[in-house]
C-alpha cells in the first residue's frame, strides 16, 4: 500500500469513526434512531403536532446518516479495488483537495455538478 492509499484510508476510518461517535451521542448510547422516534407520544392531542415533528426529525436524521455511512463504506471499497478517487462518470482523477473536502466523492466537480442540476435543465456541457 502506497503513501497516498494509506493517508486516503486512514482519513475515511477517521470520518467513518467519527460519523459511528456522533450517532451514537446523539442517540444518547446504543439507543436507534427508530427507538427514540417511537418513544415521542403521539397520542396527546396538546403535544401532537411536536411529537410529530420530533419523531420525523428522527427519521430524517437517521436516513442521512444511514446514507453518510454508507457512502463512506462504499470509498473504502472502492479504495480496496484501487478505483478510489476516480470519477465514476467520466473516469478522470478527483482533485486532492476535492477528497480532501470530501473523502467519500465519487465525482469530479463538473460531473458532481451535471448530476445536481434540475431536472430539465441543460444537464450537458
Amino acid at each position: 500500500m502506497n503513501t497516498s492509499t494509506r493517508l486516503h484510508q486512514e482519513r475515511l476510518e477517521r470520518a467513518r469513526a467519527e460519523l459511528l461517535q456522533r450517532i451514537a451521542q446523539e442517540r444518547g448510547g446504543r439507543v436507534s434512531r427508530v427507538d427514540m422516534a417511537a418513544e415521542h407520544d403521539v397520542r396527546d392531542f396538546e403535544n401532537r403536532a411536536q411529537a410529530i415533528s420530533e419523531r420525523d426529525d428522527e427519521f430524517a436524521m437517521n436516513e442521512h446518516e444511514t446514507a453518510e455511512l454508507g457512502a463512506l463504506d462504499a470509498a473504502l471499497e472502492r479504495l480496496a479495488a484501487d478505483l478510489y478517487g476516480t470519477c465514476k462518470d467520466c473516469g478522470v482523477h478527483i482533485p486532492e483537495a476535492r477528497l480532501a473536502a470530501y473523502p467519500a466523492a465519487l465525482r469530479c466537480i463538473d460531473c458532481q455538478t451535471t448530476s445536481e442540476a434540475p431536472v430539465g435543465s441543460n444537464r450537458s456541457r
